[in-house]
């Protein structure tokens, strides 16, 4: 993600009530006290829920035709049980639940704290599989003090669930380190088009409204779901080896962004030479006429606000920059997805070092220079908001706030004094080799640590401890010049030189 400050200051919601109108008998069965749970993220400590994995999700969405009224849903999860269940949690709020199956039999339902809390009607046994459908309404209005899910459009809407609002969209398992599968089907009135991440498998017309269904043929975060509805065009073309490159844009400014956007193809090739093949089935641009303050990295599919594209004060060279960006988050973040969001640096931090690197290959704007910078500030970004890899918790009522400078260029810069430390060529077999064994999967600091001491053969525990966890910056291997300013007298600035890019 790229948070835009316009000045940079990056993003789990007051409890709200789920109101169960029918199968009123299901919450008197399910009255006994209902506690919300959470996976013990150390930075969202109720996202996510323990004794299930989940497989997929099929989510059905009902656009009235306005962005002020809320959707009618259906979300159905399956999953595997690791463990024995009498109950089992999911997140959502902000959403009225109607019914919710079991296997196809009526369960029992309640709310706790930001959990929807389901009982079967017996127990769910270790390593069974369980199929739960929730029917629900999906609100694009924002509950006070939150931000993200639903972004309301100048024409409709759009989706931003980084990296704690996908459960105020649908109910789920809304942490990263559970990745499933998708298929995301949306009825809208003519006049709109509907797009979602993955491939669209289907388009069926009924009276006045259409149907989009779309799938993913690689799992993928709750963080990470898009679905986007508006007055939309989309744009289809071919990238490297054939990839499906499609955009969606609004019509009426589709002329006025294709130059930006059939830049795609070239850099997606740019980012294969760095670090091997695209990991997904397609991937595009979503731009939407929304002030959101970021853009954000969407898997096959990332979310764009028009004004990046349409304000002169932009250079051309940093629009490019902040496009990949996003695109780099598909292999750093998308396919390759931390396990806890105290890993956050492993995605936001390659995302900057390759918008810097594209920028210093295609504009003649040194890395070497921003990396000075960065190390210039980063003892007050430390100070601000902890060491690269363990940030501080989210300011209350900004969980967005874990998106600080310290885990942008902050991080950034650890990879830079990395390549520094064990030379180019394994800096860059590293790089691939991430990639390529954590496709598809979570990964965490630790794996990162290892596989660098494995590939550079080298013994990098103390140069990793200091660098990652260290409240001070370390010296920069090769330029022991290089000097941090006291954290009083670094600002704490956005990363990069404008844009902010989740």
């Amino acid at each position: 993600m790229l948070l835009t400050p316009r000045t940079r200051t990056p993003r789990r919601l007051k409890a709200a009530s789920l109101l169960a109108s029918a199968v009123s008998v299901c919450l008197v069965a399910a009255s006994a006290p209902a506690d919300p749970l959470g996976v013990g993220d150390r930075l969202f400590p109720y996202l996510g829920n323990p004794g299930y994995d989940v497989a997929s999700y099929d989510l059905s969405f009902t656009y009235p035709g306005t962005n002020s009224k809320p959707l009618q849903a259906v979300t159905t999860i399956k999953a595997w049980t690791t463990t024995s269940l009498n109950r089992v949690n999911l997140d959502f709020t902000h959403g009225k639940v109607h019914s919710v199956n079991v296997d196809g039999k009526p369960a029992a339902f309640t709310s706790a704290g930001e959990d929807l809390v389901v009982t079967p009607g017996k127990p769910l046994p270790k390593g069974s599989w369980m199929r739960i459908t929730v029917r629900h309404t999906s609100d694009p209005v924002s509950p006070k003090g939150r931000e993200g899910g639903w972004v309301r459009t100048a024409d409709g809407l759009a989706m931003a669930n980084q990296a704690d609002a996908a459960h105020l969209v649908f109910p789920c398992n809304d942490h990263p380190s559970d990745k499933a599968l998708y298929t995301i089907r949306v009825t809208a009135p003519d006049g709109y088009t509907a797009v979602a991440n993955g491939l669209p498998t289907s388009v069926d017309r009924a009276g006045r409204a259409t149907t989009w269904t779309y799938r993913t043929r690689h799992p993928m975060a709750t963080e990470l779901a898009q679905v986007s509805v508006g007055r939309s065009t989309v744009l289809r073309r071919t990238g490297p080896h054939g990839l499906p490159v499609r955009d969606v844009v609004p019509t009426k400014d589709r002329a006025e962004l294709e130059p930006w956007l059939k830049k795609t193809s070239d850099q997606i090739a740019w980012m294969e030479r760095k670090v091997g093949p695209y990991p997904f089935e397609t991937y595009g641009v979503l731009v939407a006429a929304a002030d959101t303050g970021f853009e954000l990295e969407t898997q096959t599919l990332s979310l764009f606000e028009r004004d990046l594209f349409t304000d002169p004060a932009h250079p051309e060279w940093y629009v490019e920059s902040i496009m990949v960006h996003e695109l780099a988050h598909q292999w750093f973040g998308d396919s390759v997805s931390p396990r806890t969001w105290s890993d956050l640096w492993l995605n936001e931090g390659h995302a900057s070092w390759y918008e810097g690197l594209y920028a210093e290959e295609k504009a003649d704007r040194p890395l070497e220079a921003r990396m000075r910078a960065a190390y210039a500030a980063s003892d007050g970004w430390r100070q601000a908001g902890g060491p690269p890899a363990a940030p501080k918790t989210p300011r209350p009522g900004q969980k967005i706030s874990i998106f600080r400078p310290n885990v942008y260029d902050g991080a950034a810069l650890v990879l830079y004094a990395l390549r520094q430390e064990i030379g180019r060529l394994a800096f860059d077999r590293l790089e691939r080799s991430w990639v390529t064994r954590h496709r598809d999967g979570v990964a965490t600091t630790a794996d990162f640590v290892a596989l660098a001491k494995e590939i550079s053969g080298r013994d990098l525990d103390a140069f990793f401890k200091a660098w990652l966890y260290g409240e001070k910056t370390p010296p920069m291997p090769g330029h022991p010049h290089w000097r941090s300013l006291a954290p009083g007298k670094a600002a704490e600035a956005a990363p990069g030189e404008g844009h902010a890019a989740r």
